[in-house]
């Protein structure tokens, strides 16, 4: 970080997330948005600094859990709020919903509704990279629970194997659904586990901004100098329950509030305001900035057309012939 903008620009990218992500829960609970939806909220810092720290031609493979990611990757509010809506002008037509966010443009190739479906994904555009001699990264981001899946164990080995410019990011929430970590994994320490392929790997404060992305920058700067993959275990907490559907009674309270204790938003804020960075008239600006934007996008998001129902069967490939023919 080179000061106080940066730090700024993390805390600017973080309200934004967390008060989209605040109205989306309204807007949930109005039936505007259907389906699944899966928020980030208390996992902020990782969003903020993982992306913070990437060039506009790096890729980034995302989760389900990604509205956070799309935004700090510069994705409208209004492409991705219209996607949510189901309209035409969302950023895959409004057929994908809030799991399956995608913008080609901006390299960002999902939301994967697989646990772990985007790892392999991130390894063969790392390879198409390094085949092609192009100076890019790929960020992957995941979370516990996709560690204990295959596709991990078989995607970090290629990695290593081929020395792939990826930076793998885990965003360690203790909770795969509603398993704790230490219920479904022998060995809790990820960056560990990532160590015994030959990765780089280390764990970070995930509540931190400025930490993710210090850590984020170290890790893409030695997967683009040829260094290979690295691993960054970023140990989160999300402060809200799996999905909206979750009953949320696999956590106690008091554990919860512990780490809000922690707010990510809160903390960064803090630390600027004593730090004669920030001040009470500025936060208040910042917010009604975000404020409108998100407003603006929910009333754009509203007045997009639904795609018609004679393009339903466009993007759809048969490959089976008729029965009958």
């Amino acid at each position: 970080m080179s000061g106080r903008a940066d730090a700024l620009e993390l805390l600017s990218t973080m309200l934004r997330i967390r008060r989209f992500e605040e109205r989306c829960v309204e807007l949930y609970s109005a039936g505007a948005i259907r389906g699944f939806l899966h928020l980030c909220v208390g996992e902020e810092a990782v969003a903020a600094g993982v992306l913070s720290a990437l060039a506009p031609d790096d890729a980034v493979v995302s989760t389900y859990r990604e509205h956070g990611h799309a935004l700090a990757r510069g994705m409208p509010m209004e492409s991705l709020l219209a996607e949510m809506f189901g309209r035409a002008t969302g950023c895959s037509r409004g057929r994908g919903g809030s799991m399956h966010l995608f913008d080609a443009g901006r390299r960002f190739y999902g939301g994967n509704a697989i646990v772990a479906g985007g790892i392999p994904v991130a390894v063969g555009l790392a390879l198409a990279d390094r085949l092609r001699a192009r100076p890019r990264v790929t960020a992957c981001l995941f979370g516990d629970g996709a560690v204990a899946e295959g596709e991990f164990h078989e995607s970090l080995n290629l990695a290593a194997l081929w020395h792939l410019p990826v930076v793998f990011c885990c965003e360690n929430n203790r909770y795969a659904m509603g398993t704790a970590l230490a219920r479904s994994h022998a060995e809790t320490d990820l960056a560990l586990r990532a160590g015994s392929y030959g990765v780089r790997s280390w764990a970070v404060d995930g509540m931190d901004a400025v930490a993710v992305h210090e850590a984020t920058a170290l890790a893409v700067d030695t997967a683009r100098a040829g260094g290979g993959p690295c691993f960054l275990e970023l140990r989160t907490y999300r402060f809200r329950a799996h999905s909206m559907y979750d009953a949320d009674r696999y956590r106690d309270r008091a554990e919860i509030e512990a780490w809000r204790a922690r707010d990510p938003v809160e903390v960064l804020a803090g630390s600027l305001t004593a730090d004669g960075l920030l001040d009470e008239a500025a936060r208040k600006e910042l917010e009604e900035a975000v404020g409108r934007e998100i407003d603006e996008a929910v009333c754009a998001a509203e007045a997009a057309p639904l795609e018609p129902v004679e393009d339903l069967t466009r993007f759809v490939t048969t490959i089976y012939p008729e029965v009958g023919t």
